[in-house]
């Protein structure tokens, strides 16, 4: 199958930055429908990229961007709910549940039969937390129309890479204050680039052989949450010292957080956390996956925040 033009929703995130310029370097058009275009101006100038405003819930107008192209990549993903119910809040459902059963309709109304879906490591409708469970659903949804659909799911651990949410944050809260408060320290992680991740979405397109199948993408390492923090800290000069947290301290402090206008952490993210973000045996990863270890990456951005790394980037800007 050859690929010239691919939606991509959820697009202007993230990862859906690093897959959208990954698909403009080999030539393919992309779409990136946004609710608000102005605050995407970095996708805007790539070449092959348009960028149309719309609202990808409203059925119709999912179906009119549908119309015309090759293949759909879905990436529409959120971390944090304002509700809480069983097995999982309105917004979870919304995002990870209805849209992707929405997108699979409009593949089979517009006659698009390729359909590339990014799930969660362990998305489980029996999972822990709302965040796995609404995830497993929307999976096992995309998953049901193969046979109608040619689709592929990927299962990302945590994801890092430069514009992260992830190190980055990190690093900018042990900058800026003395203590670290720390819960689930021991919870551990198999963090996987941005990059990877994109260039597994990309390749997959043509590839008939991911047809129907499900990979987990994970990094080469495992790491505990505490072990990513100290290393974070030695990467930006950080001399905070990190304080541990009971569970119940955790978790008080993740409501505390889930409670700030724009929430870096909820009781919902710690329950996602009682499973290891980390490949099992039952896992697989897409045919030759040799993916890039964490210490080779996030040096290269982690450093801007420190003040001979700002230096450094205004150097690179100035051509110097």
């Amino acid at each position: 199958m050859v690929v010239k033009k691919v939606l991509l929703l959820g697009g202007s995130g993230f990862v859906g930055t690093y897959i959208a310029n990954r698909l403009s370097q080999r030539g393919i058009e992309v779409t990136v429908p946004t609710r608000r275009r102005e605050r995407t101006k970095a996708l805007i100038i790539q070449p092959g990229i348009q960028m149309p405003e719309a609202d990808i819930s409203c059925e119709k107008t999912l179906n009119e961007l549908v119309s015309g192209h090759d293949a759909v990549i879905n990436l529409v993903g959120i971390l944090h709910s304002r509700d809480v119910q069983l097995p999982y809040s309105r917004d979870f459902a919304q995002a990870h549940v209805e849209l992707p059963k929405k997108i699979v309709a409009a593949c089979k109304a517009n006659g698009v039969r390729r359909l590339v879906h990014m799930s969660a490591l362990h998305a489980d409708p029996k999972g822990p937390s709302e965040y796995l469970r609404s995830k497993g659903d929307g999976e096992a949804a995309v998953l049901a129309a193969q046979g109608d659909l040619d689709v592929t799911v990927f299962r990302p651990s945590v994801i890092f890479g430069l514009g992260d949410s992830f190190l980055s944050t990190f690093a900018s809260v042990l900058k800026k204050f003395p203590f670290f408060p720390l819960g689930f320290g021991h919870a551990r992680f198999q963090p996987v680039w941005a990059a990877d991740v994109a260039d597994a979405f990309v390749d997959s397109l043509s590839d008939v052989n991911t047809y129907g199948q499900a990979y987990d993408l994970v990094g080469p390492k495992v790491y505990t949450l505490r072990e990513l923090v100290d290393y974070t800290a030695e990467l930006c000069g950080s001399k905070a010292t990190v304080v541990p947290l009971s569970e119940g301290w955790a978790y008080l402090q993740a409501g505390l957080m889930w409670l700030a206008p724009q929430p870096l952490l909820s009781p919902d993210n710690l329950r996602s956390m009682e499973i290891d973000s980390v490949a099992d045996a039952t896992s697989q990863a897409p045919a030759g996956w040799k993916p890039t270890a964490l210490e080779a990456v996030a040096p290269t951005y982690i450093a801007l925040n420190t003040p001979k790394g700002k230096l450094d980037s205004f150097r690179f800007r100035a051509g110097r």
